[in-house]
């Protein structure tokens, strides 16, 4: 059972995690939801076309200008505190690496801290802990926020992946962070390069095989992109397509920007597993 915030999902209950950028310079959306009145509105359409989690972020993951703690803290806080008075029961997620954001926004509401890169700081840990919200652990190869991988090599990918993320997970665990809260992520095109992250994919089922919740973020991803040799707005079918085999291969919850598509495809994969039952059931049948 994963639970986070007032919620709870079933083992075989695939969750949508709504990506809400509170930067000006997102690579997907350039700023669309920075000011506050857009980015409600994407909380409010995600949560309509089905998502449970929305996760909101104060600092781009690639390079660019420099955002200070005091920034992020400002782009998120406020948010995190209205997200919480406008939809009580949605989970609230925060995109941060940074202890002290981490803090101030448990502090307005957040029930989940998604630590993209890897335990870089280990005081966000213990702020999950202090304050019994959830964590996301996530392998990003050694990489510093905000860098590009160059040259990066493994052995074993999956053992690699395996190795940090079990380590980052167990330790959160002992801080006091609850076990039924703690996922694993194998960070895709985080310190990785595109065939590290398709075989990260291949070999989902050995983070499955973990107990840990696996959770995913695929959405317009660059190795998508190579992989097709598409630009970032021509990737969703590429990004579903990976879904649906994340799907198929025991992933719970996905990171996502289009909500509805997600949704579909979710719905899809569990009811052809057997998890599901069809939404109507007419054929053959009047």
């Amino acid at each position: 059972m994963l639970r986070l915030g007032s919620r709870e999902f079933g083992p075989h209950e695939p969750v949508i995690m709504a990506i809400v950028n509170r930067t000006p310079d997102s690579f997907y959306d350039q700023g669309a939801t920075f000011r506050d009145e857009p980015a409600l509105a994407r909380v409010e359409q995600a949560v309509a076309e089905g998502a449970a989690i929305i996760d909101v972020g104060g600092v781009k993951a690639g390079p660019g200008e420099e955002v200070t703690a005091d920034e992020e803290a400002r782009r998120t806080v406020g948010f995190v505190a209205e997200v919480r008075r406008r939809f009580p029961d949605v989970v609230i997620s925060v995109d941060t690496w940074r202890a002290e954001v981490g803090e101030a926004v448990c502090e307005a509401g957040a029930d989940l801290l998604n630590d993209a890169w890897g335990g870089v700081d280990p005081g966000l840990a213990e702020v999950a802990a202090r304050h019994r919200v959830g964590l996301v652990c996530t392998h990003a190869g050694g990489a510093q926020p905000r860098t590009r991988p160059h040259r990066v090599t493994y052995d074993d990918v999956m053992a690699d992946i395996l190795e940090v993320t079990l380590a980052l997970a167990e330790r959160a665990v002992a801080l006091g962070v609850p076990r039924e809260s703690v996922l694993i992520d194998p960070g895709h095109d985080f310190g990785k390069n595109t065939r590290h992250s398709l075989e990260a994919t291949r070999r989902l089922p050995e983070m499955v095989a973990t107990g840990w919740p696996v959770l995913v973020s695929l959405s317009n991803k660059d190795f998508v992109g190579e992989t097709l040799d598409r630009p970032v707005k021509e990737r969703l079918i590429g990004t579903l397509a990976t879904t649906a085999v994340s799907a198929w291969l025991g992933a719970q919850v996905y990171r996502v920007h289009e909500v509805a598509e997600t949704r579909q495809v979710l719905d899809m994969v569990a009811t052809i597993a057997g998890h599901r039952p069809p939404a109507v059931a007419r054929r053959g049948l009047a």
